[in-house]
């Protein structure tokens, strides 16, 4: 049947003959919860309104796989199969499924070009906070700063301070680092480009985009290793190469990958690509379809993921008591505001932040960390979920795997929706922080390179885990998310009017008793 779609595409509902995220969406969880609660799995299927209520099914995900040391491999593997057998790729007007592509799709040739930076300056690392340039003894009193007021964990903390002690560790010269979507805004290159990395950039044939990349990487010490359809000869100009790199990952899905395998280095790919919608569902199975290929095909191969804050996480029981802790703590005002409006909305606004711990069959108990925001939606929820199932499965299979929470960050991804950027606005009032990009963008490319150089990082597969959801514990940078005394989709109407409030309206005079 002849078709004008191209590429990763959701399947075609019979019924509309129309691709459905939410039907695919809910297909994929269910399947992912079948062995470990039937039940839920049952009523996820069943769910009519999945759009507000898929917060529901996600937390059971967590509740399941903290229970029993199999649950989150046994939740991984059938979450990645339902969604490997859902998708499909279109190619010349024919369907295929995308589990299929690899093999049965014959694949036009992609080349290679060398670009070197033009700098000679050492590799070294500092971190832009708030208009100064953190280095030394005043990078680690920041660190320890954010570490006492929980907005970092003190395995984040730890890993910056082992980045700090360890110069010789940002010498990437060693290193081959595949970004896919090379140029997105909370990524890496900037850092990589400085540090003498062999980057592969994976990203759109944009010309804008492949001018700041190429800008970046001719500022830089670094040498750049990117895809083009053509046979360009060694000195071709700049201002050319920017109109003729890039791929699609949606559309040459089969192309990068084969193309990839193709290096002698041993490969870091990293799944840093961000779209809007359920374009971000599909863009995460394009980079886990490549990842799962490469990771076939070159053993050695390591993957890298950041996950967001918002989303459902296990947690250490600390800091389940450390939130309990700040809701008693609260002050008289805070106390009487919160629990009358919480009254009078039916719990609908600042209700309690973490649920009851929950036992796991190797003697531990762990909380549950529910930060999603419904108006990101289900789409965006799948997509890190995806990432997250690939991460876990990929370490219990002997991979080494980086996967860190990032803070809360203000991206144009993130502030171009008016209720987030007020919710980040007016974070402080329950004590999280969020970032700009260019302080995230140092965090984390330190705590990358962190887990490939320390032998002891729980990227190790050989680091000894509790629990396998301890993965994504270790290491979080989730902006104080975790340690609030609400659920935070539940404060955020308050932390958003926090934000829009004028400095000399009553009401941000009024809400600052949240902080006495």
């Amino acid at each position: 049947m002849s078709t004008s779609l191209d590429g990763l595409q959701f399947p075609i509902n019979p019924t509309s003959n129309k691709p459905s995220s939410s039907q695919t969406g809910k297909e994929i969880i269910a399947e992912a919860l079948s062995i470990v609660d039937n039940k839920s799995s049952m009523n996820a299927l069943a769910e009519k309104n999945w759009r507000k209520r898929y917060p529901i099914y996600f937390k059971a995900l967590v509740e399941q796989g903290i229970r029993n040391l199999n649950n989150p491999i046994t939740i991984a593997k059938q979450g990645l199969h339902k969604a490997h057998h859902s998708f499909d790729f279109y190619r010349n007007g024919q369907r295929y499924l995308l589990k299929d592509i690899m093999k049965d799709i014959d694949t036009a040739n992609l080349y290679t070009v060398q670009l070197k930076g033009e700098s000679e300056t050492a590799p070294e690392w500092y971190v832009p906070y708030k208009g100064q340039k953190l280095q030394g003894q005043a990078l680690l009193d920041q660190i320890q700063t954010w570490q006492n007021a929980g907005i970092i964990e003190p395995s984040h903390a730890d890993a910056l301070r082992a980045a700090h002690a360890h110069p010789e560790w940002f010498d990437l010269s060693d290193r081959t680092m595949v970004l896919f979507g090379a140029g997105s805004e909370a990524g890496p290159l900037t850092w990589l480009s400085k540090w003498k990395a062999n980057i592969v950039a994976v990203d759109l044939p944009n010309s804008r985009v492949w001018d700041r990349i190429l800008t970046t990487i001719q500022q830089g010490n670094a040498t750049l290793y990117a895809p083009c359809a053509e046979n360009l000869a060694d000195d071709t100009p700049t201002a050319t190469l920017k109109e003729k790199l890039g791929v699609d990952l949606l559309t040459q899905t089969p192309e990068i990958a084969h193309w990839l395998i193709q290096s002698e280095r041993q490969l870091d790919l990293a799944a840093i690509a961000y779209l809007d919608g359920e374009k971000h569902v599909r863009v995460s199975m394009a980079m886990d379809s490549i990842m799962q290929y490469v990771s076939e095909q070159k053993a050695d191969t390591s993957l890298m993921f950041m996950c967001t804050p918002t989303d459902v996480y296990a947690i250490p029981k600390e800091i389940v008591e450390a939130s309990n802790l700040k809701l008693l703590q609260r002050s008289k005002s805070q106390r009487i505001i919160s629990e009358s409006i919480s009254m009078i909305s039916a719990q609908h606004f600042f209700k309690k932040n973490l649920d009851a711990l929950i036992s796991c069959d190797n003697g531990h108990e762990y909380g549950i960390a529910d930060c999603l925001v419904v108006e990101q939606g289900p789409n965006y929820a799948l997509a890190k979920r995806i990432q997250q199932w690939r991460a876990i499965l990929a370490r219990h299979y002997g991979q080494r795997v980086s996967i860190n929470i990032a803070p809360s960050t203000t991206t144009h991804s993130v502030t171009k929706n008016p209720l987030l950027k007020a919710a980040f606005n007016g974070a402080s009032l329950f004590d999280v922080e969020s970032f700009h990009p260019e302080t995230t963008n140092a965090l984390m490319a330190a705590l990358w390179i962190y887990d490939l150089r320390h032998p002891e990082s729980v990227a190790n597969p050989e680091t000894p885990l509790d629990h396998p959801l301890e993965l994504m514990m270790k290491g979080a940078n989730h902006g104080g998310l975790w340690r609030v005394a609400y659920l935070a989709r539940t404060a955020l109407p308050f932390a958003a009017l926090y934000g829009l409030a004028n400095e000399k309206l009553p009401i941000k005079k009024m809400l600052k008793v949240f902080k006495k």
